[in-house]
């Protein structure tokens, strides 16, 4: 009856939704990301995808959105305002107001593709200083390698 159930409702979500497929299909994303700069557009990104996808004409639209609460002040308690969320004002108010100015200019799509590549790969978000402190303190790779095979010992490319 539940697995009846469960197929029923993603039937559900993809008409409603024009899409297809299982309802948490795909694995996990995510990256590290460094707060100053980087933060706000990320919340941009986040809050713009249901418009990029088409399901909604504004980001308020979109029921799970966090927009309501950062830009028009709806109380939500999942939402704690970031320090970076918090330094656009001194007050709520001027937060929000400065959180709405942020939604009136397309995000970069140099930036967009700087998320989409850090997110889909798990790489650090954020400048190289911040790229090389991450890879020093978990002892990994943090941003994209070059694609193809290492060149062999004592052969030179060419």
């Amino acid at each position: 009856m539940m697995e009846h159930l469960g197929q029923r409702y993603v039937q559900y979500v993809n008409r409603s939704y024009r899409r297809s497929g299982t309802l948490w299909e795909g694995r996990f994303r995510s990256c590290l990301t460094q707060s100053e700069e980087y933060v706000l557009a990320c919340y941009c990104y986040i809050e713009l995808n249901p418009m990029r996808a088409e399901m909604v004409r504004h980001p308020r639209e979109y029921r799970w959105s966090s927009y309501r609460a950062n830009a028009e002040g709806s109380a939500d308690p999942l939402i704690t305002p970031h320090e970076e969320y918090r330094r656009l004002g001194g007050n709520d108010a001027q937060c929000q107001a400065a959180y709405r100015e942020l939604f009136k200019v397309h995000l970069d799509p140099q930036r967009l593709g700087e998320i989409r590549r850090a997110t889909n790969g798990n790489y650090a978000l954020g400048n190289d200083r911040f790229k090389a402190e991450i890879e020093q303190a978990l002892n990994r790779r943090a941003t994209p390698g070059r694609s193809g095979r290492p060149a062999r010992a004592g052969v030179e490319s060419g």
